[in-house]
């Protein structure tokens, strides 16, 4: 071998060296990163849903871990549970929306047992913008910002998945669903649904739906796959525990701040009150019991009573995403 050859050898071999040490690094580097994705979905050990009947839980803003309120712990809450930026569970099922790093928007889609372990995952394009579980615990759904992020603004664009845990059997976007809009069946390029709540069978949700520039409350069915808009100006709507009563946020604004107030809509009369909580807000309400609804503003979780008496009252600063599992 020529003394070229040989210096030429030498330089290919400290090639294919450095490229095995960063294949080496990189592989460790995508293991740690996985590791850590992995960690951010498990609670500590005894913390679960099992808290008891009416233990709220909420997102604790300072941690960013599902934390579960008791006044008599440090600080008023016990942060045990996994990281999430949205957060709703019922029954012995949890739902988990953590937002990935980097562009364009992905986020995780965690289902998590009633000890929050994670039994699935999934890997969605969007910011998570909505959480709920049916009362079963069998009915999923989640909304995604695709563009945007505010449901202020006039451009933005949303994907909401319903997943049935019995089946498996997950629609990505429900934006297909068969809709009756005004008794005949409407086709748009610019439908939108948003915030899913799911009756007490299973079969029937509601849910947000905007075309046109209006904003609708639909009713859907999942074993027929068809939906039917009911009024109009209905947003996030939550099923009261008994079925009979759907809270919503109603626009009575057209500003960008603030443009919402809280109202319950009766389902058997069409009646609708304003609760007495005047401020704006940007939240899908949550029925703690059959008279008294929760919601986020602020940075922090408040009550009120669904019947428009009292006043608000705060449950829980530095928090959101509130559920009360039991």
């Amino acid at each position: 071998m020529t003394i070229a050859a040989s210096t030429r050898a030498r330089v290919g071999i400290l090639v294919l060296a450095l490229l095995l040490l960063g294949g080496g690094a990189t592989a460790y580097t995508l293991r740690v990163a996985s590791g850590r994705a992995a960690a951010t979905g498990t609670a500590d050990p005894g913390f679960t849903l099992d808290g008891g009947t009416g233990a709220l839980y909420v997102r604790d803003a300072a941690s960013g871990r599902v934390a579960r309120v008791d006044p008599a712990a440090p600080g008023g809450r016990v942060a045990g549970g996994p990281s999430c930026d949205r957060f709703h569970a019922a029954g012995s099922t949890a739902l988990c929306l953590q937002r990935r790093p980097g562009v364009p928007a992905r986020s995780y889609v965690l289902v998590l047992d009633e000890r929050l372990r994670e039994v699935r995952r999934m890997s969605l394009p969007g910011i998570p913008s909505r959480a709920r579980v049916s009362a079963s615990g069998h009915m999923l759904s989640w909304t995604m910002f695709a563009t945007g992020d505010s449901y202020a603004r006039s451009a933005f664009s949303t994907r909401t998945s319903i997943l049935d845990l019995r089946t498996g059997y997950l629609v990505k976007n429900i934006e297909q669903i068969p809709l009756t809009l005004d008794g005949r069946r409407h086709h748009a390029p610019d439908v939108n649904y948003w915030g899913v709540t799911f009756g007490a069978d299973d079969n029937r949700f509601y849910a947000t739906v905007s075309t046109g520039g209006r904003t609708r409350l639909v009713e859907g069915d999942m074993r027929n796959w068809s939906a039917r808009a009911l009024r109009e100006n209905v947003e996030c709507p939550s099923l009261s525990p008994d079925g009979t009563r759907i809270a919503f946020k109603k626009r009575v604004s057209d500003g960008p701040r603030e443009p919402w107030r809280l109202y319950v809509l009766d389902l058997g009369t069409g009646r609708e009150h304003p609760v007495a909580e005047r401020r704006g807000i940007d939240d899908q309400a949550l029925w703690t019991d059959t008279k008294t609804l929760a919601y986020g503003y602020g940075g922090a979780v408040w009550s009120v009573p669904a019947d428009g008496t009292g006043t608000p009252r705060r449950l829980a600063g530095g928090a959101s995403s509130p559920a009360v599992p039991r």
